[in-house]
């Protein structure tokens, strides 16, 4: 278990948490120490097959217990509740600390400060966290293609504002072995750039294409004027020991990535 998975579980008794910890992911990011970002995998909770193990979306008919008890293993370790979304494939970016009494219907959000926790779900959509590179402001976005197309991760950079100050990571989502779409998805993507060709390679069949999230994120990231974007590559489809993956299985749970500003010692 590495020295900052340590840290984050100095919080609650290693017992109730060490499994999904020993499995997260953390970004590799040149940010400020102050800012904390992990991505769950799979791995590490209660929820039974077809959802095993550490499923934390409460949409997909796990049992509603099992998902509660992985979600409260996954908030043992961080500073804040999770922000839970409604996720919706939109462009909507909301703030992370304005709770409700029901998640918010957006795809990304943002903190200014201490006190919430950034959060998406994702089984094959990218999620994209960020951060300002003196550790002021955080965000994260679920960039499916729809979301990707129409702008959610421009939108969460003004919100940021700054861009040229924003780092950017890109974690595990479906990869461009794995993603093949109709004509009507390059289409779209085209329309807001002839670059976006370079994403798309003939699929298997006329009218096919595989396409690669990851480039389509850097590119838009770079025009929306985020010059430091690290990650991307790994793939949920081919990792079905660490990964959910909806166009895998189709009948599967979620992982969350999060990124918070951990709180002034």
């Amino acid at each position: 278990m590495n020295k900052g998975i340590k840290k984050m579980a100095k919080r609650e008794n290693l017992t109730a948490t060490a499994d999904w910890l020993a499995h997260a992911l953390l970004p590799d990011w040149p940010v400020p120490a102050r800012v904390r970002a992990l991505v769950t995998t799979r791995q590490g909770g209660v929820s039974a097959a077809p959802y095993e193990s550490f499923n934390l979306g409460t949409h997909v008919r796990d049992d509603p217990a099992a998902v509660a008890a992985n979600r409260a293993a996954l908030a043992a370790v961080l500073p804040a509740e999770p922000a839970w979304l409604t996720q919706v494939h939109g462009t909507n970016v909301v703030d992370a600390t304005e709770k409700g009494l029901l998640p918010p219907m957006a795809d990304a959000s943002v903190a200014f400060g201490p006190g919430a926790v950034c959060t998406v779900m994702t089984a094959d959509c990218l999620p994209v966290l960020f951060a300002r590179d003196d550790g002021s402001a955080v965000g994260a976005a679920h960039a499916g293609w729809r979301g990707l197309c129409d702008g959610v991760l421009e939108a969460t950079v003004a919100r940021l504002g700054e861009p040229a100050r924003i780092v950017a990571w890109l974690g595990p989502a479906i990869g461009p072995d794995a993603f093949e779409v109709g004509d009507e998805v390059r289409t779209a993507f085209m329309a807001h750039g002839e670059a976006a060709a370079e994403a798309f390679r003939p699929g298997e069949s006329a009218g096919k294409w595989w396409c690669d999230l990851y480039l389509l994120a850097r590119q838009r990231l770079a025009a929306a004027g985020v010059r430091s974007v690290h990650g991307g590559g790994l793939c949920t489809v081919s990792d079905r020991a660490r990964f959910f993956s909806y166009r895998r299985d189709c009948t599967t749970g979620r992982m969350a990535a999060l990124v918070w500003i951990e709180p002034e010692a």
